[in-house]
């Protein structure tokens, strides 16, 4: 290399460090200011009797629309009280339960029959389900160069944000991607629900190969193969798998498809859709939604926290000891520092998450067989324990089970499925749920733009001028 552009790369270079920590010194500086601007009193929340979270202080929702779409039932009203019940989901009316034991029982795939009943609303006949699999078949095909263009040459390390920003991308590859129409509305969909596991499995190349210096391995999705076994046949760089494998993921992603028009992810999307918006924009919301660990980044954190339960707790087997460290991370002496046992407690389920009931019940044949029962039974073992010791220590009395994240991320890693791609799988099922609330929303005839209020309660200053400000 010529030494006089060397030395110019190495001046523009030392130059952008020096600006980047002048401009770090700066903003810290003024960060104080922007605290003491900034802070919100509790006390504001009581005064004008804010719903936080859009929560009611019993714990329900904030009623904010109606939907066909899914319901989920986890508490009873009686005489103005929550009362703890069984929880239970439903799929446009459908029992999960009978849906799940439907398909399993005449050893099918779930998730494309699934995907036609939120879409339209009621179950396909076999030649409807046949015409609904050829055209999520035809439309896995990403667009021309996409990949190369839109992945490969932008990769990311996170698999979620290349998979929201390769979203919006699409929205320049579409001919009529304002076009509102019922028709269209539902194509659009349609080709995002066949796209995303595609997007998702070579985001998840390229961050292997860019960023953890692995081969790059990019597969074909397969015509003839479910959704599930095209996501394994696409992530696996020897596109093997097993028939056991493939319908276990399909059965997680059944459970993941759907879960009401207020999950926040939904809510996103549903949001953005009252406005009027592209598809394209309010799905991406969602992945952005589902990205933040509070929502679906939950099953790798109740991963992290079992990895240091099982690095720091000997025997297995010996609740005491198990109870013990729990105490600690309840406690904020151990885990993250919060307090949670991740993948324990639920907004709206109480006694039982019924997606939770039914992955444990596939995942304990699963540790069965691939000879991981010791790690099962902890995660049975911390289940079991955590409401009381949550009790005793917090105080709080109320009801809690397993939720839906205590479980994935433990079938995940009985498959060999790297924890980078745990959200992303979850956001491969939810984008149906997200797509039906999409429709939903843009032709309710009361539809309105989604604006709930917030109270200012900044007080009135005056102006000063520029010269006068020290």
């Amino acid at each position: 290399m010529d030494m006089n552009i060397y030395e110019s790369l190495v001046k523009a270079q030392r130059k952008a460090v020096e600006q980047y920590n002048s401009s770090v010194d700066f903003i810290q500086g003024i960060c104080g200011e922007f605290e003491k601007y900034t802070q919100i009193s509790p006390r504001y929340y009581e005064k004008y009797n804010v719903k936080r979270g859009l929560r009611n202080q019993d714990g329900t929702g904030v009623m904010a629309g109606v939907t066909l779409i899914g319901d989920v039932k986890g508490y009873v009203m009686q005489d103005g009280e929550k009362e703890p019940a069984p929880g239970q989901l439903f799929y446009r009316g459908i029992d999960i339960e009978d849906l799940i034991r439907g398909f399993t029982a005449e050893g099918r795939f779930g998730f494309e029959e699934t995907a036609y009943l939120l879409m339209f609303g009621g179950l396909p006949t076999p030649a409807e389900l046949e015409q609904f699999q050829d055209i999520l078949s035809y439309y896995r095909d990403l667009p021309p160069n996409f990949t190369e263009d839109m992945i490969l040459k932008a990769p990311s390390a996170d698999v979620m944000n290349k998979l929201a920003r390769s979203v919006l991308a699409l929205y320049s590859y579409d001919p009529d991607p304002d076009n509102n129409s019922l028709p269209v509305e539902m194509l659009q969909a349609l080709r995002l629900i066949a796209r995303f596991p595609v997007i998702v499995a070579h985001a998840f190349a390229a961050k292997q190969h860019y960023f953890d210096r692995k081969s790059l391995y990019l597969h074909r999705p397969q015509p003839g193969l479910s959704v599930a076994e095209n996501f394994l046949y696409s992530v696996r760089h020897d596109t093997q798998f097993t028939p056991e494998e493939a319908r276990l993921l399909d059965l997680c992603l059944v459970l993941h498809m759907e879960h009401g028009g207020g999950n926040n992810s939904a809510f996103a999307c549903r949001v953005l859709s009252s406005s009027g918006t592209d598809i394209y924009s309010a799905i991406s919301a969602a992945v952005g939604s589902l990205k933040g660990p509070k929502h679906g980044g939950a099953n790798q954190r109740v991963m992290k926290m079992f990895g240091e339960i099982e690095a720091n707790v000997k025997d297995w087997k010996d609740e005491d000891e198990v109870a013990a460290y729990l105490t600690r991370i309840l406690k904020k002496e151990a885990g993250d520092g919060s307090g949670l046992v991740y993948g324990m407690g639920h907004a709206i389920y109480t006694l039982s998450d019924p997606r939770a009931v039914i992955l444990k019940r596939f995942a304990k044949k699963l540790a069965a067989d691939k000879g991981m029962l010791d790690e099962f039974e902890l995660f049975e073992t911390v289940e079991k324990l955590t409401p009381d010791l949550f009790h005793a220590i917090t105080g709080q009395e109320k009801a809690m089970c397993a939720n839906v994240d205590m479980y994935s991320g433990l079938v995940y890693k009985m498959m060999g499925i790297p924890p980078e791609l745990y959200t992303p799988l979850f956001a491969i099922a939810r984008i149906v749920g997200w797509c039906a609330h999409r429709v939903e929303e843009i032709y309710n005839p009361y539809g309105r733009i989604i604006r709930p209020a917030y109270k200012a309660v900044a007080p009135r200053r005056e102006f000063v001028p520029l010269t006068e400000r020290g």
